[in-house]
């Protein structure tokens, strides 16, 4: 499997890691950047590039990292067709992928300690989407939204008593 990466200087030095240690387990991981570390640099162009990336790369997964996650999180879900999920313990990671089929997975590097980020990355790439008809549902809800700027219709309300 491919994985997409990006990041900004925060999430730089932990960036480098994943790239190593994913590359051992067997991923073909891409580095969309940045490739050498700037104290003053600004995600969305190394962000977004990793998430279009995912959108155009069927079957891959992306992992964006910043300091806290939340900035890449967005920027990510700004891309068409990004599931984004920020991702801040081994349920989150899970739960992102099992039930939500998130294509991309945010950290935060000054969230976590390595051993603990890289743990969430594994488990975000090796957890399937349940395929549950109710998780799909509501997933199809968001994409037809994405694609046509309707809203879903609201449930009819319970009878009267």
């Amino acid at each position: 499997m491919r994985v997409h990466l990006g990041s900004d200087h925060a999430g730089f030095e932990l960036k480098s890691h994943l790239s190593d240690r994913l590359r051992e387990l067997g991923y073909e991981v891409v580095d969309h950047g940045p490739v050498e570390y700037d104290p003053v640099d600004d995600y969305p162009p190394y962000v977004m590039r990793a998430a279009v990336a995912v959108v155009n790369d069927a079957g891959s997964l992306g992992v964006v990292i910043g300091g806290s996650g939340n900035g890449e999180q967005i920027a990510a879900n700004k891309v068409r067709g990004v599931r984004a999920a920020l991702a801040w313990n081994d349920d989150t990671a899970k739960l992102s992928r099992e039930h939500n089929d998130a294509n991309v997975v945010s950290i935060g590097a000054r969230m976590h300690t390595v051993d603990e980020a890289t743990g969430l990355v594994e488990r975000f790439l090796t957890t399937p989407f349940s395929g549950d008809p109710r998780h799909a549902r509501r997933i199809a809800m968001m994409s037809h939204y994405e694609e046509s700027a309707e809203l879903p219709e609201l449930p009819a309300p319970p009878p009267l008593q």
